[in-house]
């Protein structure tokens, strides 16, 4: 059996051994698959695309299941930094230069809806998953500050997006208690949560509204078609459209996707309880942040108030065997008070980039749908897909069409080439980062 992603790092059908799984709400396992089932639409995948697909397409109606190979949750929707963003992960000022004024807008707006998305389900669902507003951006070198100021007048003037503030070198000092930072910016639509309890208030909902989820249930051949086939080891679900919102785990299951979206890992680790005052002292007013770093720096304070420090890349199938020894150093550079503290968890997880950090749609006449390639931001934006997805099923198109105008590059080499090629361009920008 070939390496893959879904078990090379992992135990079977177990999440994550993560700060996130041990404070995890309950939930009950889904069966497997058994035997033949008939749907209007399966959906590959059971993090927040896949389930919020489900979700918004139960609620219009359609008979649909999610198929996930281990746990609701368990990739990297139940393992990320749970920075809910809003516009897209490129910035706007570049967006407009690589696709127009026009489309850049749509895809803007677009981006805003997502993280009110997100939001609102909490909201409608009841969803327990600690939500608090206000992500940084931080900068780790001053040269950068003059952008973040042009930035935040950009936004005001074009867009009168009045949420984005510049936050000076003095103030930055005050809000972080880092000496790596200078200016930066403060977006107060943004926001963060549980990334793994919001998934489970997602897969909820969806059940609640009429879908069906088959956790176990490991997609082993899928052959597209009206209706396409989807085989596990234990049963076969035929459906009109198949949606694979598998992002970084999406294997060899289609070779069209793959030659776009790159799966990499990325690690988080979480400090013992640092205690209200302590953890406050760091930040301050209980925001997200991340750095201006190509290999970003990401973390927040938990609600039991530990630092959620994300920090380091890797670009093979296997993880470091000592994430916390692997992560803490990124943390005690920023943070060097820290070094007298225990790390008491320590996970990776896979998510998926492409060429240019815009997300692949794509909808296609032998019933395959694709939403993918978050690059980071996918807390809001796969949320946000899923419900785009569910519209273009039904025959609103015209989202969907804006987010498949984005232009996705394939990968130079493709899916054959891509793992040697990357680590080498990534280790160049790692180098600019330090220098």
């Amino acid at each position: 059996m070939a390496l893959s992603l879904l078990y090379s790092n992992d135990n079977p059908g177990k999440h994550a051994p993560s700060w996130y799984a041990a404070s995890a709400n309950p939930i009950g396992e889904f069966p497997a698959l058994a035997g033949a089932e008939k749907y209007d639409v399966a959906v590959i995948g059971a993090g927040f695309s896949g389930l919020s697909s489900a979700l918004h397409l139960a609620e219009r109606g359609f008979k649909v299941c999610v198929l996930d190979a281990h746990r609701v949750g368990w990739g990297a929707s139940g393992r990320n930094g749970g920075q809910v963003g809003s516009g897209q992960r490129v910035g706007q000022m570049e967006l407009e230069q690589l696709v127009g004024d026009s489309l850049a807008r749509q895809a803007f707006d677009i981006g805003i809806e997502a993280a009110n998305t997100v939001r609102s389900l909490i909201k409608k669902h009841k969803i327990k998953c600690a939500y608090q507003d206000g992500v940084i951006h931080a900068n780790h070198r001053s040269r950068f500050d003059k952008h973040a100021l042009d930035e935040v007048e950009f936004m005001h003037k074009k867009y009168d997006y009045q949420s984005l503030s510049y936050v000076s070198p003095e103030a930055m000092a005050e809000k972080v208690s880092s000496p790596d930072f200078s200016a930066g910016t403060l977006d107060t639509a943004c926001g963060h949560l549980h990334p793994l309890n919001f998934a489970i208030g997602l897969a909820k909902a969806a059940v609640k509204a009429g879908a069906t989820i088959y956790e176990n249930s490991e997609v082993t051949d899928l052959s597209p078609g009206k209706p396409a086939s989807i085989k596990t080891a234990t049963g076969e679900v035929t459906a009109d459209w198949a949606i694979l919102a598998c992002n970084g785990y999406l294997g060899a299951l289609d070779r069209k996707v793959a030659d776009r979206v790159m799966p990499i890992n990325n690690f988080v680790i979480a400090t013992e309880p640092l205690g209200k005052d302590r953890a406050r002292s760091i930040i301050r007013d209980n925001e997200a942040v991340a750095d201006s770093r190509f290999v970003v720096n990401y973390f927040r304070l938990s609600e039991d108030h530990r630092m959620l420090f994300g920090g380091g890349e890797s670009y093979g199938y296997r993880f470091p065997s000592d994430i916390k020894g692997f992560v803490r150093p990124h943390m005690i550079k920023l943070f060097p008070q820290l070094a007298d503290t225990k790390v008491e968890y320590g996970w990776g997880g896979t998510l998926a980039i492409t060429v240019n950090r815009l997300p692949h749609f794509e909808m296609r006449n032998d019933g395959i749908v694709n939403i993918s390639g978050y690059s980071g931001s996918g807390v809001a934006m796969a949320t946000m897909s899923g419900k785009i997805a569910a519209e273009a099923i039904g025959g609103q198109m015209e989202r969907f069409d804006i987010m498949s105008q984005l232009p996705t590059p394939k990968f130079p080499g493709g899916a054959a080439l891509r793992w040697p090629l990357l680590p080498l361009a990534m280790m160049w920008f790692a180098m600019l980062d330090r220098f």
